[in-house]
């Protein structure tokens, strides 16, 4: 079979790791344990979905939504989305005083990597023969 870059007429680029280098194990590993700790935490989730697809919603939209994290819990998982710049907090000048909570472009940008992770985790039960009882396919044997 012949190779995708001898079809198109040129190399396929290789991806860089955000110093410019080629990615290695070690340094792709790296990466994505840092991404993925922006994500740490019981709440993160939850409320990056209750915020996805542009809504914009009050605190008190938040805790009524995930009615059982406290209101501390809620503040230190927002805070930190914050300061990892996954979410913005917009504040409306007004009395009474009126606080937003949104997704930055980087935050709205996570969406397709969370929804390739519910089709990866989908596929569990096609792929995994073995708490079937079926065989596994020989096509990765040595």
């Amino acid at each position: 079979m012949t190779r995708t870059d001898e079809k198109v007429g040129y190399a396929p680029k290789s991806k860089h790791d955000r110093k410019g280098a080629p990615y290695t194990p070690e340094t792709a590993a790296a990466d994505v344990d840092a991404a993925l700790r922006v994500l740490e935490g019981r709440w993160k989730l939850m409320i990056l979905f209750q915020l996805f697809g542009g809504r914009l919603q009050r605190f008190s939209e938040l805790e009524r939504a995930m009615p059982a994290v406290s209101q501390k819990m809620l503040v230190q998982q927002l805070r930190q989305l914050e300061k990892d710049g996954v979410v913005r907090r917009i504040v409306h000048h007004q009395v009474p005083p009126k606080v937003e909570y949104g997704l930055t472009a980087w935050g709205e940008a996570l969406c397709p990597a969370l929804d390739a992770i519910l089709v990866w985790a989908a596929e569990r039960e096609r792929l995994a023969p073995a708490s079937r009882g079926d065989t596994p396919p020989a096509a990765c044997d040595s």
